[in-house]
């Protein structure tokens, strides 16, 4: 079964690493570690920040939050490929676990409901790792561009978009 903590490990150098910044038109607004304030505004990592930012602590909240938000509602440690779970994971947090399940079901050819279920995790488990991790970044490659269609405004984040895609290809 795949492992979070490698999982982890790739995807929060691709958020950044462990900073504070926010970007202009960014929809969620002040970012930490790539958790959005906008969209999580109750966690518990802001109290921290706003307290003591060298807190340790706060690293493993941050963990504890993508495991939480993402890595398990995507059935990350169910996923026999390390591979498809971290292209999956990472995927995930950057565009949403909806998102990202649909996305893997469509590659699989499962029903694209949003929720990997019993059935979809069968597909996902029984997919070959190297055509599934390239159909999929296919697949995200096409989403970027449908959300940069349908929104001008996030043009700027296309090319970094691709190439995290790319770069989890090798």
């Amino acid at each position: 079964m795949a492992d979070f903590l490698c999982a982890f490990e790739k995807m929060i150098l691709n958020e950044g690493g462990y900073t504070l910044h926010q970007v202009s038109n960014d929809r969620g607004g002040l970012t930490y570690a790539g958790i959005a304030q906008n969209f999580h505004p109750q966690w518990l990592g802001w109290q921290r920040l706003k307290q003591d930012p060298d807190d340790p602590a706060i690293t493993d909240l941050v963990r504890d939050f993508y495991q939480q938000h993402y890595w398990d509602k995507l059935g990350g440690g169910d996923i026999e490929s390390q591979a498809i779970a971290e292209s999956l994971f990472d995927f995930g947090v950057n565009a949403g676990v909806r998102t990202a399940a649909k996305l893997a079901q469509l590659v699989v050819g499962a029903t694209p409901d949003g929720i990997i279920g019993p059935k979809s995790m069968a597909q996902i488990n029984q997919a070959h790792t190297e055509l599934f991790v390239a159909n999929y970044a296919l697949a995200k490659i096409a989403r970027y561009a449908e959300i940069v269609n349908n929104n001008d405004s996030q043009r700027k984040f296309l090319l970094g978009w691709i190439n995290r895609t790319l770069e989890g290809l090798a």
